[in-house]
């Protein structure tokens, strides 16, 4: 509710898609990371519960660390395959909820998309879910005390949920990267060229 609050008041906030969210069932959440309230904003567009998953350094943030607790998070180990991350992640799908993945792993320091890693296709392709692709654009002059006095155009674009080609056979890390850019594509297509970056001219886009 504070979140929404402080959209309403501080920017122009407009969320396009909503008929797109499934009312139920495992859900997997993924969107380009331009801002650090990037998790929060989606918290407040998508009317169900997410679990966040997030780079284990900012847990260890002293002003990053309360806040990713409060965003209901759980730390991943960034460069490693984290079977703990892994689990807690099939926890939260088993039991139906929602996880909120930003495949790129981090803000994006140009506001175009960056290279996925591979950690959302993994954890798609073990649990089925349904993706939910979000393009986010504007939370990227959310920088300080300065967002008074801009009022940044805040755009939550969400796309259609699907699901990503199975894979026959042991998942090998060539057939990771073909699933992991495919979801990247999606994201894509919801946002502006602008913000496409590695994925601008990719197929699909």
């Amino acid at each position: 509710m504070l979140m929404k609050f402080l959209l309403l008041l501080l920017a122009r906030w407009r969320v396009t898609g909503k008929e797109n969210i499934p009312a139920r069932g495992p859900l997997i959440v993924v969107a380009n990371h331009l801002s650090i309230v990037d998790p929060p904003l989606l918290s407040a567009s998508i009317p169900r519960r997410i679990v966040f998953m997030a780079k284990e350094e900012a847990f260890r943030n002293p002003v990053f660390g309360p806040l990713a607790r409060g965003w209901r998070a759980f730390p991943v180990r960034r460069g490693v395959i984290d079977r703990g991350a892994l689990r807690h992640a099939a926890q939260v799908l088993t039991g139906e909820q929602v996880l909120g993945m930003f495949p790129e792993a981090m803000r994006s320091a140009t506001a175009q998309m960056q290279q996925g890693y591979t950690g959302t296709a993994l954890i798609a392709l073990r649990s089925g879910a349904q993706i939910l692709p979000v393009g986010i654009t504007g939370t990227e002059e959310v920088d300080g005390i300065s967002v008074v006095f801009r009022h940044p155009n805040i755009t939550v674009n969400i796309g259609e949920p699907f699901t990503p080609p199975s894979i026959d056979g042991r998942l090998t890390k060539d057939h990771l990267a073909l699933v992991t850019d495919f979801i990247m594509e999606r994201i894509a297509e919801l946002l502006p060229e602008s913000y496409r970056g590695y994925y601008e001219d990719r197929k699909g886009c």
